[in-house]
């Protein structure tokens, strides 16, 4: 056998040919979720130029060469949401080779949950962002794209594969509600079982028992009671209850 010569890594790199190989341009688009009366909701931004101009879209950008995806995701939330904080995982990368008519893109998608009232905040200060629900055409995690409603209840066109990257976003939740505590995610620090129980019906879409939910959520050991109830409501004011100390929240990631 003829040995091979060998290079240092120093000369092997000062050889190197970048153009030798075809390099895919790479995104990161972020699915900021909430949880309203009826659906799952969302942010969405309309595309200004081609391609798919005037369709509505995920905010996302171009990684940069001296960031991290999750710098990157949270340069997005920063950015084009103007939101600091929120729960932020990755959810999937997407690389259809002609999801992008533009060039060879890979996107590589986050999702970040959030309570309702500061989804609806951050559309009020930021109006070129629309407040979209979820319609959600299939049960349990066995789908794949959702539909994005506006106020008026009409379809909003989705550029891209967005309506898929949606759907599994929806996938990866309603899959984790039974292990893990995002749903507390969507919820103010005290909250009524009645209105956890809301939380998981909207994302489970469809309704549960109401005993048999409160016996495993109480058995879970998440949650304890507060000692106090709720303010003047419609209906006879409810125990108040929050995480348990020493049960771990949300993994939050600050910007």
């Amino acid at each position: 056998m003829v040995d091979q010569p060998t290079l240092s890594d120093e000369a092997f790199l000062a050889e190197y040919d970048l153009a030798a190989y075809a390099r895919p341009s790479v995104t990161v688009d972020v699915v900021l979720l909430s949880v309203g009366e009826k659906h799952i909701t969302t942010l969405l931004t309309q595309r200004r130029m081609p391609p798919f101009q005037g369709l509505w879209a995920l905010p996302g950008t171009f990684v940069r060469m001296d960031e991290t995806l999750e710098e990157t995701a949270q340069r997005v939330l920063r950015e084009r949401i103007g939101f600091t904080e929120a729960y932020l995982e990755q959810l999937h990368t997407f690389g259809t080779v002609d999801r992008d008519p533009r060039a060879r893109v890979i996107t590589i998608a986050y999702y970040a949950l959030i309570p309702a009232e500061k989804l609806a905040d951050i559309q009020r200060h930021h109006p070129t962002l629309a407040l979209a629900n979820l319609d959600v055409p299939w049960a349990e995690e066995t789908g794949v794209a959702v539909i994005a409603i506006n106020a008026d209840g009409l379809a909003l066109p989705l550029a891209f594969d967005h309506a898929t990257i949606l759907g599994h976003a929806v996938k990866r939740i309603r899959g984790k509600l039974d292990y893990a505590r995002i749903a507390f995610a969507f919820l103010p620090e005290t909250f009524t079982l009645r209105a956890l129980q809301a939380v998981y019906e909207v994302i489970l879409g469809r309704t549960l028992n109401k005993p048999a939910f409160r016996r495993r959520m109480l058995d879970t050991g998440w949650i304890e009671p507060t000692g106090t109830r709720e303010d003047a409501a419609a209906f006879r004011p409810a125990e108040l209850y929050r995480l348990k100390a020493t049960t771990p929240a949300p993994h939050i990631t600050a910007i």
